[in-house]
This record gives structure tokens, C-alpha cells and sequence, in this order.
């Protein structure tokens, strides 16, 4: 490997829990995402008439373009390496992965590691957050030779093409025809206080509408967790 002397910047940024990854969209659209992303873009205005989310504006002002970043895939261990390659975007194509709102964006040009690089324990930390710079000696060591070393062409490769916008929809969906005409059904009858006295609690509303309206999005069961209390 070449000789770690560069002074790029160097960041973790988290691909998802395991249970629910997102590390495949990141490779496939050449992207880093953080969330949440459903109060909009990030903007020094904005920032000054809301209290916001830390992660989120050193991810929109203080990475910059050309740093590194390590795609974490769990507590100490990564999948790729990438730089950044360019400004801070808000991309909407994100607003619904695996479940996560991650529109906040940053285009990436990955190298996937040929298996997975699992440093020191906890070497991020005990519960590392979803983005942040990176001091550790032996990780920037890491990062910095692995840029530094040959073969260097991902690099300079083109960026992969971002997802399409859906158009908006002139009909209903047939998967969600059914779901449509059910919530219809319900709905009146759910807010008749002479038929059934109280209104529903928020537990019977994600068992009669959210559930199935995932179910029919094509969600395994294993990817939609309810609490109950």
C-alpha cells in the first residue's frame, strides 16, 4: 500500500442497521445518505430559525468534496471505501428506504472492498453515530493508504445514475385497490361514536392501515416491527 501522507478528511457514515441495510442503494446510485430527511433540505437560513440536527449540518456544510468516507455495516467493521464527490444535495428519490427518510445527500464514487474490514473493537466508538469525521490513528492509516494505493480508477469512474422520480399516479394501484376501498369502509365506521363508543387507539390504526398498506408495498414481515404495550 502507499504511504498514508494525505491530508483529505475522513468520515464514517452508517449503512443501516442490519436488520434493515441500506449500505446495496448507497453502491448502487453512488450516494451517501443520512436522515431524517422529512422536515426538507438543510439551509443556513433554515438553521437559523430551527434548532437542527447536528449530523445533518456538518454533513451539509463541513464534509467536503474529495474527503473520504468508510461505509460502516455494523459497530467496527466496513464495506467500502468512497470520496466524496460532491456539494450537499436533497434528493426527494430518497424520502422512503427500507423505511428510513434519508434525503439528505452527498454523491460518492465507492470502491467495494472484496469482504468486509472489521478494525479494533468499537473502534468508532460504543455506539457510533450515523455520520461523523474520523480520528482514530489506525483507521485514517487505514483510509488514507487504501485511497493512496493502486488500482486508483474507481476514483475518476463516472457516478452511477440516480433513481427516476415516480410520476404521480392517474389510478390506484391494483395491489392497493383493495386497501383503498377498505380504508373507505372503515373509516366511518371507526369515528361512530354511538356504534363503538371510543375511537380507535393508535394500535388498532397500524394493525387495519399501516400494516396492510406495507404488507401490499411488498414489506416482509420481518421489516415491520410494531411495539405493543
Amino acid at each position: 500500500m502507499g504511504t498514508a501522507t494525505s491530508p483529505r478528511a475522513v468520515w464514517q457514515i452508517s449503512g443501516g442497521p442490519a436488520s434493515r441495510s441500506y449500505a446495496d442503494v448507497f453502491w448502487k446510485h453512488g450516494v451517501a445518505l443520512i436522515g431524517p430527511g422529512d422536515a426538507g433540505p438543510w439551509s443556513q437560513q433554515r438553521a437559523a430559525e430551527v434548532p437542527e440536527d447536528g449530523f445533518v449540518r456538518r454533513f451539509a456544510t463541513v464534509v467536503g468534496v474529495g474527503d473520504v468516507v468508510l461505509l460502516r455495516t455494523a459497530i467496527d467493521t466496513i464495506s467500502a471505501v468512497g470520496l466524496v464527490a460532491s456539494e450537499y444535495m436533497y434528493l426527494t428519490t430518497f424520502d422512503e428506504v427500507n423505511g428510513w427518510d434519508l434525503q439528505h445527500a452527498r454523491r460518492v464514487r465507492w470502491c467495494r472492498l472484496p469482504q468486509e474490514h472489521k478494525f479494533a473493537t468499537r473502534i468508532f466508538g460504543a455506539n457510533p453515530p450515523r455520520c461523523s469525521q474520523v480520528s482514530t490513528p489506525e483507521v485514517l492509516d487505514f483510509a488514507i493508504r487504501f485511497v493512496n494505493s493502486p488500482p486508483t480508477s474507481w476514483q475518476t469512474a463516472p457516478l452511477p445514475a440516480l433513481p427516476t422520480e415516480e410520476p404521480p399516479l392517474d389510478e390506484v394501484p391494483a395491489a392497493l385497490q383493495g386497501l383503498v376501498a377498505l380504508a373507505a369502509d372503515l373509516v366511518p365506521l371507526l369515528l361512530d361514536r354511538q356504534a363503538f363508543g371510543e375511537l380507535p387507539c393508535e394500535a388498532e390504526l397500524v394493525a387495519h392501515f399501516v400494516v396492510p398498506f406495507l404488507r401490499a408495498l411488498g414489506w416482509p414481515l420481518e421489516h415491520i416491527a410494531i411495539q405493543w404495550r
